[in-house]
């Protein structure tokens, strides 16, 4: 292709999928009946799935598993998680059993506040803005109501609105800075709202006031919310004696709590580990998020902008050994929602809302911390005892079997060999090879 191509979203899906094929691919109908296989045979349901997006072709799959035996706060729950990377859910559900007979997982929420900005420059006397901002406080709540009304009915809305001095990083820069309680919804579109109104009544008021009369200038530059949620906090833990700790893998438990104590440690002070530590954790969340129709993206800007708070990156779990207990817990900011978007249209997200009883937000946000805690302690209890590889190797081995399309005979021989071999990519291909021979 070496030319731009006009008036591409006017195309119906056939013009564009003809279009992408004939472009792109030597086999043009090939590549047709593959974008074609991945539609649903419900017309209604695809239609549905085109709408969610633009210029949509076809659907990509990501396996939907679930992991039981997730004790959390005394009650059983089973995680429904969207991934594509293997042993993940393994995992999860094998961290989920361990600590089930070792008093489960604690969470906690600490705070739910989220937070949305309108951005503007004012070139005039910073105590004359204060005034200003006093005197018009009120109107940036009265002329809102009609958009938080209903949330408020809900026991939600804006909570307060603060002027702050930004000109230390930027000349003439302040901030209306907002924080909302949105309930059970993410609360995007609501705090957008409501902060476009505040930044049409700065402006209006401005205009109507002495605070530009002798040439002094007013701009808003922007109004959107931050995905940079410190203050809506969840808490999740687990906690035992250290001889408790004792397993197959772990024969001696002291030892095991000091080596674990130490691997986070060490995630807590050198951030090339942090990031992969911390990738770890959102192996976990990201696929309760994704499950549960959140914004996963929001999540992880948001989660690692949270790591990096102390001004360097840094793990997000933390453990210790105190008084012979042995405690692992994390902290992470979660913004998610329960109603409205894709949880109320995506048939297999409101199904995995139903595995999860119907939760609120609040209790989706201990569900997906758990997770992601769970995901951390089965990376670092492999790390620290037999090694990672080992076990994710072994899940990986029909990533590999799938990609020869070995035949039910030979899967059964690979696997047979395999689960006394060490697996890696080589010796699988070689024994592959060797069979077909």
């Amino acid at each position: 292709m070496n030319n731009a191509v006009a008036g591409f979203s006017k195309l119906s899906k056939k013009e564009k999928i003809n279009w992408i094929a004939n472009e792109y691919f030597s086999n043009p109908e090939e590549a047709q009946n593959i974008i074609r296989n991945y539609w649903n045979s419900d017309e209604k349901l695809q239609q549905l799935h085109d709408e969610f997006i633009e210029n949509t072709i076809t659907n990509l799959y990501i396996p939907l598993g679930v992991a039981p035996n997730f004790l959390i706060n005394g009650k059983y729950k089973t995680i429904p998680m969207a991934i594509e990377e293997s042993s993940v859910v393994a995992a999860a559900s094998k961290a989920a059993k361990y600590w089930s007979t070792r008093g489960g997982f604690k969470a906690t929420i600490i705070n739910t506040e989220k937070i949305g900005q309108v951005h503007f420059t004012y070139s005039g006397d910073a105590e004359k803005l204060t005034q200003f901002f006093d005197q018009i406080k009120p109107k940036f709540f009265s002329e809102t109501q009609s958009i938080t009304k209903n949330m408020q009915q809900r026991g939600g809305g804006i909570l307060d609105i603060k002027l702050k001095d930004k000109r230390s990083l930027l000349e003439n820069y302040y901030q209306l800075h907002a924080t909302f309680e949105t309930k059970d919804s993410m609360g995007a579109n609501f705090i957008n709202s409501c902060l476009e109104q505040f930044a049409t009544t700065l402006k209006e008021e401005a205009q109507n006031c002495d605070l530009c009369e002798n040439g002094e200038k007013l701009e808003v530059i922007m109004s959107i919310l931050s995905n940079y949620v410190p203050h809506c906090l969840v808490r999740a833990e687990v906690s035992c004696p250290i001889e408790e700790l004792a397993e197959k893998h772990i024969t001696n438990p002291q030892e095991f709590a000091e080596r674990f104590v130490q691997a986070v440690q060490i995630a807590e002070v050198e951030p090339f580990r942090a990031v992969t530590h911390n990738k770890g954790i959102m192996n976990g969340v990201d696929a309760v998020i994704l499950a549960t129709g959140n914004d996963f993206r929001a999540v992880e800007a948001g989660v690692h902008a949270y790591a990096a708070k102390n001004g360097q990156y840094a793990s997000l779990s933390h453990a210790k050994i105190e008084n012979g207990i042995f405690t692992f817990w994390l902290e992470i900011p979660l913004a998610v929602g329960t109603v409205g978007g894709l949880t109320s249209l995506h048939p297999l997200v409101k199904l995995c809302l139903d595995i999860l009883e119907k939760p609120s937000a609040t209790e989706l946000m201990e569900i997906v911390a758990v997770a992601g805690l769970a995901q951390n302690f089965a990376a670092l209890r492999s790390l620290t005892t037999t090694g990672i590889q080992e076990g994710h190797m072994k899940m990986h081995l029909n990533n590999i079997i799938n990609q020869f399309e070995a035949t039910d005979e030979e899967r059964h021989l690979i696997k047979a060999h395999f689960k006394k071999t060490a697996v890696s990519h080589s010796a699988v291909v070689e024994f592959i090879e060797n069979l077909r021979k």
